[in-house]
């Protein structure tokens, strides 16, 4: 497959498909790094099916969904926060996640932020790392009665692509 993924806002009607793919890439894709009372916990935070629905509406949500399927989505609070970044399990490591984050830091450059930020789990890190993010610190969340560690990190977009020019001296 190659990395061009047809993206598009997210409407209301695919809250309860992201919701699956949500708690589906957790419960699957987390599994090295979380243990299972902190999988569903994690997961638990989309039951309220509405409360969902609102907050993927409240940010820039993009959707990736290629003949009816759901492959992910990713979220942009603020212009400068990716909020939610989400593929489904059978689709991981084959280029979604980039697709999501590149149109979203794209999105988010050009509404004038210098600079993205993501909480990222533990195993999101190394795809923000290998995308230029730098952690600046270290989180505990409670999640129900749960503790989940993920690190915020912080990608500059402005200086990112330093161009070559040449001055007269």
């Amino acid at each position: 497959m190659s990395n061009e993924y047809p993206l598009r806002p997210f409407l209301p009607a695919d809250a309860m498909a992201l919701r699956d793919l949500f708690a589906q890439s957790i419960d699957e894709l987390t599994v090295d790094d979380y243990d299972e009372d902190q999988r569903l916990a994690w997961a638990a935070s989309a039951e309220d099916a509405a409360e969902f629905r609102a907050r993927l509406a409240a940010a820039l949500t993009l959707v990736v969904q290629l003949d009816g399927e759901y492959l992910g989505f990713g979220s942009l609070k603020d212009n400068k926060t990716i909020d939610m970044l989400y593929v489904h399990p059978d689709y991981a490591g084959e280029g979604v996640g980039t697709a999501l984050a590149d149109a979203l830091e794209k999105i988010a450059g050009a509404r004038g932020a210098e600079a993205v930020t993501v909480d990222a789990s533990d195993t999101a890190v190394p795809f923000f790392e290998n995308r230029g993010y730098v952690a600046t610190q270290r989180n505990s969340v409670p999640r129900d009665d749960q503790w989940l560690s993920n690190t915020t990190m912080i990608k500059r977009l402005a200086e990112s692509q330093p161009k070559k020019t040449t001055e007269p001296s």
